[in-house]
């Protein structure tokens, strides 16, 4: 009699090694699979806002000391011409006094950016989570869809020190637009007064934002079992959703 056939088992795949914190930082950079495959084992997001916040504060008092925070207003103000029209009309002590409360008001939402930053945050991961589990049938939980969303904004450090680079070198203190401060984008080249559709076209055309979009797409494919294209492609809509939003009211006001 012949033997029985052994049949092979499959072995099973390696378990990918857990990363740190940190370890998940630097490959967001690097390696972004790894760190976004990673938040399916433990989903947070305190790490990357931390980063942000810290850095975020140091631009603020930078730009604070740097230009003053009544320029950077003056600045704001002289971009809407109504706003400049509105201005001219009071009397001067009625300006000063508004000037004061406005650049009060500035200062204060530059400091709390931190706080705003975990709102915004918190606001695109419920719409991607709605969008990727209602509209294409993943189980993608909100801890999460913050982690990824969080995790994808970490490119926008790299632009605070172009930025303060920019400042310590002596840029233009009138010329300074907190919003949009530094060269990475077509809208910085375009003046916002004369071309408002234009210049807020250009600056959707951003480098960190497009690096953004590709690493949340990354993402959402890590975290659920979408095509990469599929999910990459849900968030170019709502960028492009948001972005012509944005085109439109500069077109009407």
């Amino acid at each position: 009699m012949s033997a029985a056939p052994v049949l092979s088992m499959p072995s099973p795949e390696p378990a990918q090694p857990r990363l740190s914190e940190w370890q998940r930082l630097v490959n967001v950079f690097v390696n972004p699979s790894r760190t976004f495959t990673d938040l399916k084992r433990k989903p947070s997001w305190w790490a990357p806002w931390l980063i942000l916040a810290i850095t975020s504060v140091i631009f603020v008092s930078v730009v604070g000391n740097k230009i003053g925070w009544e320029r950077v207003t003056e600045n704001q103000i002289r971009l809407d011409a109504k706003a400049v029209e509105r201005m001219e009309k009071l009397p001067a002590e009625e300006r000063a006094r508004r000037m004061e409360i406005s650049t009060t008001i500035t200062k204060g939402f530059a400091y709390a950016s931190p706080v705003l930053l975990l709102v915004v945050a918190a606001i695109v991961a419920a719409v991607m989570m709605g969008s990727f589990n209602f509209g294409a049938g993943a189980e993608i939980g909100f801890g999460v869809s913050m982690a990824v969303v969080m995790y994808s904004f970490l490119p926008g450090i790299l632009k605070t020190p172009l930025t303060l680079i920019s400042v310590l070198a002596g840029t233009d203190p009138e010329g300074f637009n907190i919003r949009n401060p530094v060269a990475t984008n077509l809208g910085f080249f375009i003046n916002p007064v004369e071309h408002p559709v234009f210049h807020k076209l250009g600056s959707a055309f951003d480098i960190f934002a497009i690096w953004t979009i590709i690493l949340m797409g990354i993402g959402y494919a890590c975290v659920s079992k979408l095509k990469r294209s599929s999910t990459v492609t849900t968030v170019v809509i709502w960028y492009a959703l948001i972005t012509l939003a944005g085109v439109v009211l500069a077109a009407l006001f």
